[in-house]
């Protein structure tokens, strides 16, 4: 459990199918592949242009190998779209809706790297968990969940710098 905390929906201007969303992550050194809200659920109708993508501090990984504060993106900002296979393609944003929710903080393990996320703890935010859509509520220890683990650089107002850089 992570508290209650402010997370970001992502709408976008263009539909993704199951396989799609947008990596998100605490630290800019892995990110989570966070999936659109385009999977059937008893709360809501589909909303595939949508990924609920995180708490406001996190970061979201960009076209051009940058990243952006989920927080800053605004209507008309390029939005980086990945497949669970790791194609991508770039859209807009077309608004970023902030509301107070309760969240999870959701950590994982690639060889000596630890990431983390906090998502909204609901049954419509999905990880692809072995090449599944599953529900963050659902999720277990031991899980496998795709995620994008990137090298140890550090990053200034979102661009890569070669600068030591500690984030925990």
């Amino acid at each position: 459990q992570g508290g209650v905390g402010y997370r970001v929906f992502v709408d976008t201007i263009c539909y993704m199918d199951q396989t799609q969303g947008a990596l998100v992550g605490n630290t800019t050194h892995g990110y989570f592949l966070v999936l659109s809200e385009s999977i059937d659920n008893p709360y809501t109708g589909k909303r595939p242009f949508r990924v609920n993508a995180g708490s406001v501090h996190a970061y979201l990984y960009q076209p051009q190998d940058r990243t952006e504060y989920l927080s800053e993106l605004a209507s008309g900002d390029p939005v980086l779209v990945v497949s669970d296979d790791g194609s991508t393609i770039t859209t807009r944003c077309g608004r970023a809706k902030i509301e107070k929710r309760p969240m999870l903080l959701i950590k994982a393990k690639y060889q000596d790297t630890l990431i983390s996320i906090y998502l909204q703890n609901a049954g419509t935010v999905h990880l692809s968990c072995d090449g599944k859509p599953k529900p963050v509520s659902r999720l277990a220890v031991g899980d496998s969940v795709k995620a994008y683990i990137r090298g140890v650089e550090g990053r200034h107002c979102g661009m890569a710098v070669d600068e030591e850089i500690i984030e925990k």
